[in-house]
């Protein structure tokens, strides 16, 4: 029986002339949260485009949900991911309610279906009905935030990838969205990869840490391991006078 949402097996991958990752070897298990931690540039969301399929190693393998990767046929393995990202890459032209009910409206779901489960969403991140008559640029950046979150669980995921999704929020819409990732992970069952480079969100939010620096792998363990055990001193220096996670 399968128990990881993604292995790397000694992955490296360059952009150009730029090394992005190096050997990297990594499985992240089902049915917890784990934080990719890192400055700009360490490879953090190189990873999670590599286990979504939208980048192909140069060498390694990368299986994701127990099977490699099919990189002619991506969509099926797309399906059973959900994926929000800093921008939040919502659609302009089309109101909150149609951007966040899209996937279930292209995976064939019944009006009712999809009217069910955009109920749901609104109610775990407490978002008001009257957001969903709107266009995104109506919407605060915590709203939008939200509403990205909502489309991204809209097809009830098995994982769900979120590359730097709260790091344009103020420090206390973050917090509230915060509070509202953690009822998520535990009403949703969800598998999570969150990559940020904010060392208290990752401890906050997640169970698992990854730390990588310049494409190289630093660290992986639980948050404990990490904090109270550091590898290295670059580890040592991200975690130090970190309080904890947050109640």
């Amino acid at each position: 029986m399968n128990d990881s949402a993604t292995e790397f097996h000694d992955v490296s991958l360059r952009r150009g002339n730029v090394v992005a990752l190096e050997n990297v070897s990594l499985k992240l298990k089902l049915g917890q949260t784990t934080a990719i931690l890192g400055e700009s540039g360490s490879g953090k969301s190189t990873l999670v485009q590599l286990i979504i399929g939208l980048l192909r190693p140069d060498s390694g393998t990368v299986k994701t949900l127990g099977a490699d990767i099919d990189y002619d046929k991506p969509r099926p393995l797309r399906k059973r991911i959900g994926y929000a990202i800093q921008d939040v890459a919502l659609f302009p032209h089309l109101r909150i309610r149609d951007n966040i009910v899209l996937p279930g409206r292209l995976s064939g779901w019944s009006e009712p279906d999809r009217a069910s489960r955009l109920q749901e969403l609104l109610d775990l991140m407490q978002l008001p009905e009257d957001v969903l008559g709107r266009y995104p640029h109506e919407l605060s950046g915590g709203q939008q935030q939200r509403a990205g979150l909502c489309r991204a669980m809209m097809l009830h995921p098995e994982l769900l990838l979120l590359d730097e999704p709260f790091s344009g929020l103020d420090t206390l819409t973050r917090r509230s969205i915060h509070e509202q990732f953690l009822s998520l992970q535990e009403r949703e069952s969800v598998s999570c990869v969150l990559v940020t480079h904010d060392p208290q969100e990752a401890i906050n939010l997640a169970q698992d840490l990854v730390v990588m620096r310049n494409g190289r792998l630093q660290q992986h363990g639980t948050v404990d391991e990490v904090m109270n055990r550091p590898a290295n001193s670059y580890v040592g220096h991200l975690c130090a006078g970190l309080s904890g996670k947050l109640g």
